[in-house]
C-alpha cells in the first residue's frame, strides 16, 4: 500500500500507514482483526506488515492456548486445580472425561457438583423417612 500515491515501490507496500483509512481497512480485513487491534499491533511492533502479521498470529495463538489445560505442565495443573478448587487427580480425571477445554471441564465439574447435591438430597430424605418410621414404630 502506497502512502505517497506517486511512489509505487515494493518497500512501501510492506508498510502499514495508520493515517490512511483505506489502508487500515485493507490490513484489518487481511489479518481478520478489528482496526483497533491492528492499530495496537502497529504501535507495539512497528509498521512492517510482516511483523504485524506475526504479532497478530501470536496473540491469536496465545488466546486459544489460555483456554486449554495442558496436563503435561505442572504449573498448569496447579493453576487449574486451584482455580476449580479441586485436587490435581480430580482435575486429570475431569480433563480425561471432558477434554482439554477449560470451559468444558468447568461445565463438567458443575454438572457433577449438582448431581452430587441431588443425590445427597435423596439420601437425606430416605434417612429422615426411616428415622420417622422407627419413632412411630417404637
Amino acid at each position: 500500500m502506497a502512502e505517497n500515491k506517486a511512489k509505487r515501490g515494493g518497500a512501501d507496500r510492506a508498510l502499514i500507514a495508520l493515517t490512511e483509512k483505506y489502508e487500515v481497512a485493507y490490513w484489518s480485513k487481511k489479518f481478520k482483526v478489528t482496526p483497533a487491534k491492528l492499530k495496537y499491533a502497529v504501535k507495539k511492533v512497528g509498521r512492517s506488515a510482516k511483523k504485524v502479521e506475526a504479532y497478530i498470529k501470536l496473540q491469536k495463538h496465545r488466546a486459544s492456548d489460555k483456554s486449554r489445560i495442558a496436563l503435561s505442565e505442572a504449573y498448569e495443573v496447579r493453576y487449574w486445580s486451584k482455580r476449580f478448587k479441586i485436587t490435581p487427580a480430580k482435575l486429570k480425571a475431569a480433563v480425561a472425561a471432558a477434554g482439554h477445554s477449560s470451559r468444558k471441564v468447568e461445565a463438567y465439574l458443575a454438572a457433577r457438583k449438582t448431581a452430587k447435591k441431588k443425590s445427597a438430597r435423596k439420601t437425606t430424605r430416605k434417612t429422615t423417612k426411616k428415622a420417622a418410621r422407627r419413632k412411630s414404630a417404637a
